[in-house]
Parts: structure tokens; C-alpha cells; sequence
């Protein structure tokens, strides 16, 4: 039993991280010249701080799923994280791939609903798991703001 708990953790994570690299992928491709000539707000952070804070992030978020997976065999929450993860990859391709910043900001309102359900159903089920996902929805909660100065901005 403790082989596969870990074994399912290391699929969540490869999962989460396969789409990390994609977006990831995606942002280092596309991003200049572009990024660099549009508008930016004056609390853009440095680009340094994305890597660390989304890793973090991503960590932080699997092992919330995880915990839910474990506990309870949860297909139907572990579904939404997976569906909220394909809105999550995509919003790299569509801000840096295509430098649709309407959409992008579209996107992160889906996120950001996604971050709320899950939240609220692991609230019901592993106060750990809720509070693992807190970081990440302050962190898209600011993300938001960024995206929607950008948008108002260009």
C-alpha cells in the first residue's frame, strides 16, 4: 500500500510538471521580443521570481491532490485538478504563444474558479490539502491583477 501512495504522488507530480515544462516551454519560446516591448505595471516582478514561486507552487498543489487521492480515492476532485491543470498550461500559450492578453486574462478567471472549487471541496475533506492550495490562489490572485493591468495597458 505505501508503494503505490507514492507511486500515485510521483504520477501527480510527473503530470503537474509535464505541464509546467510545456507552459514553461511555451513562455521561453514566444515571449521576446515581445513581453519586452509591451507595457508592463510597475509591480511586474522580476522574471527571476516566476521559476521558484511556480515550482513551489506546483509542489505545493500536487501534494494537496495527493492528499485527497490517498484519503479518499477521489476520482471526480482529482479530474477537476487535472481539468483545472489544462487551463493553467494553457494560459502560458495563450499570453506568451499567441500574446492574446484578453484571452489570457480569460483564462485566469477559469483558473482562479477551478482554485476556488477545489479549495472549497478539500476544505470539506483534509484541511491540509485546503490550506497547501492558499498559496496558490493568492499567487493567481495577484497573477490576475498583473494580467489585467497588462491587458489595460496594451
Amino acid at each position: 500500500m505505501t508503494k503505490n501512495k507514492y507511486l500515485s504522488l510521483f504520477f501527480i507530480l510527473l503530470i503537474t510538471f509535464a505541464a509546467s515544462a510545456i507552459g514553461g516551454f511555451t513562455t521561453s519560446s514566444f515571449k521576446e521580443p515581445w513581453y519586452s516591448q509591451i507595457i508592463l505595471p510597475s509591480f511586474n516582478p522580476p522574471s527571476w521570481v516566476f521559476a521558484p514561486v511556480w515550482t513551489t507552487l506546483y509542489v505545493l498543489m500536487s501534494i494537496a491532490a495527493w492528499r485527497i487521492w490517498i484519503k479518499f480515492y477521489d476520482k471526480k476532485t482529482l479530474n477537476i485538478y487535472f481539468i483545472h491543470l489544462f487551463f493553467n498550461l494553457i494560459w502560458s500559450i495563450i499570453f506568451f504563444g499567441f500574446h492574446l492578453i484578453g484571452l489570457a486574462l480569460l483564462d485566469l478567471i477559469i483558473i482562479l474558479i477551478f482554485i476556488v472549487i477545489l479549495m472549497k471541496l478539500y476544505l470539506a475533506k483534509d484541511k491540509i490539502s485546503f490550506y497547501l492550495m492558499t498559496p496558490y490562489f493568492l499567487w493567481s490572485s495577484y497573477a490576475l491583477i498583473l494580467n489585467f493591468t497588462i491587458f489595460i495597458k496594451n
